[in-house]
């Protein structure tokens, strides 16, 4: 897999509500707090504002533009921003599956997308790596994601037998068609994400992403990159964030995470195919930056001490690894 693949399927996103919205005359939505939900839509028709909490500026969207929420946070979208909102809640029935909801009549502005809900034990830091708003504008080589679209279109209007894993699979097309087109774009910044548009930091992080229980060193890194191993160390701290060898133990204890929440394999099987010797070892890294044991993470999946280890949490390493996104 490619390391973008790696992350959503670290994340274990799934589509939970297709939709469709059509709204008519001057409006505006209010949206609360989406905790961890991914949300993935698409312009049809029309054109309105997005207001995302902590982004200073709104952002104009015109017919044939996509975005993508990925942070939860609460926002609002407008035909006009100096509205009073109306909470999004008294508008669309809760966990409404499929369909279209009409607003105002309709006929003016038209949405469809889809509600990503992630289930994966580090959802908060992998989704911590992506800018609040991800905005597909509607001149990008989107043919894909268009398709994808139209699709989506056909399936909330002509319900067929199927339909529902049609359309949750056409949604998934939909996130990941946005996220490759906003790393094509090239517009900068700094983390694991924004790296993956650059050629060479791609190749060393796949490389890592593909064998992460390799003994890698900085030299063999390098090379994947094609550059001496002083100017890649440089370049991967400067564009990720974090020297290769912090993010080749952060990756590793994410899919350590991984496997202790969702797998019965022993410790020792877990620190073995990361490329760990010893349990030992692996377990002081693996405190070093997840600040827990193995075991303690391993029982601790429970609501009540969720917390504890909470993947939102500023403190472990991998939360501002991954952060820095």
């Amino acid at each position: 897999m490619d390391s973008l693949s790696d992350v959503l399927s670290l994340l274990k996103p799934r589509s939970y509500v297709s939709a469709g919205f059509d709204a008519g005359g001057n409006w505006s939505i209010q949206f609360s707090d989406q905790h961890e939900l991914i949300k993935c839509y698409a312009v049809v028709s029309g054109g309105c504002w997005l207001s995302v909490e902590g982004v200073a500026d709104a952002v104009r969207l015109e017919k044939g533009d996509c975005f993508v929420l990925p942070s939860g946070r609460p926002f609002r979208l407008a035909s006009d921003m100096t509205l009073t909102p109306v909470g999004a809640g008294t508008i669309f029935p809760p966990a409404r599956a499929g369909g279209v909801v009409t607003y105002n009549g309709g006929g003016d502005f038209f949405l469809v997308g889809s509600r990503f809900a992630v289930t994966g034990s580090h959802a908060g830091m992998l989704l911590g790596m992506l800018p609040p708003i991800v905005h597909i504008r509607k001149e990008t080589d989107q043919a894909a994601l268009r398709w994808s679209v139209e699709r989506m279109m056909q399936e909330l209007h002509e319900p067929q037998p199927g339909g529902f894993l049609v359309a949750q699979h056409l949604a998934h097309m939909m996130l990941v068609q946005a996220l490759r087109l906003h790393l094509a774009e090239g517009l900068g910044g700094v983390g694991w994400f924004f790296a993956l548009a650059d050629r060479q930091m791609a190749a060393a992080i796949n490389a890592i992403h593909d064998d992460p229980a390799h003994r890698w060193t900085l030299q063999e890194l390098a090379a994947r990159a094609g550059m001496s191993r002083s100017t890649f160390a440089l370049k991967f701290k400067e564009m990720v964030g974090t020297s290769p060898m912090e993010y080749l133990t952060n990756w590793r204890m994410l899919l350590a995470g991984d496997r202790l929440a969702n797998s019965s394999d022993p410790i020792s099987v877990i620190a073995l195919s990361l490329g760990y010797e010893s349990e030992s070892a692996f377990s002081t890294a693996f405190k070093r930056v997840m600040n827990c044991t193995p075991r303690q993470y391993g029982r601790g999946r429970s609501p009540a001490s969720a917390s504890a280890f909470s993947t939102r949490s500023e403190d472990t390493a991998a939360a501002r690894w991954l952060k820095a996104g």
